[in-house]
């Protein structure tokens, strides 16, 4: 079934069209396309022109980096989809449910850290031999002296 648009309306839209039309800067756009995250195809003159799935695919990506996950993760998942066509509403309850787990991780891992933040306030150098956050039994303490995890290697 071929769907027909309105009279004046592109089947295709600019690379400002999309950036309008997302609220995503055109940088941002031309870096999702340099991830494989979207695509365009090129006029004769060399001008980027996206198909209007691109602008789903675009609130996707959006909405998956807001809940914090990583654009690798985002890229793997979109690689499961048609690269011309936009994710539905099934697409996206489907992957988000692979998420859930690592979400849920890091929840406990922010609480964790918000209810333990009270003991590294102040100390700066967080090889204190009662961080149980980031040098539990001040295990840095034996590299020497000062904030360990700052200091280069050499």
């Amino acid at each position: 079934m071929q769907i027909r648009l309105p009279e004046g309306m592109a089947a295709t839209l600019s690379v400002g069209e999309v950036a309008q039309r997302s609220g995503v800067a055109v940088s941002t756009l031309h870096f999702y396309e340099g991830k494989g995250l979207i695509h365009s195809e090129r006029t004769e003159s060399n001008h980027r022109r996206y198909a209007r799935a691109v602008l789903r695919r675009v609130a996707f990506i959006r909405v998956a980096q807001r809940v914090g996950i990583p654009l690798a993760d985002i890229a793997t998942a979109l690689e499961a989809l048609p690269a011309a066509s936009a994710p539905s509403r099934a697409d996206w309850t489907r992957l988000s449910a692979n998420w859930r787990a690592e979400l849920d991780e890091r929840l406990a891992q922010l609480k964790k850290l918000r209810d333990q933040l009270d003991d590294c306030i102040g100390c700066g150098c967080l090889s204190i031999d009662r961080c149980r956050l980031r040098n539990p039994l001040d295990k840095l303490g034996d590299e020497g002296a000062g904030p360990r995890r700052l200091i280069a290697k050499r």
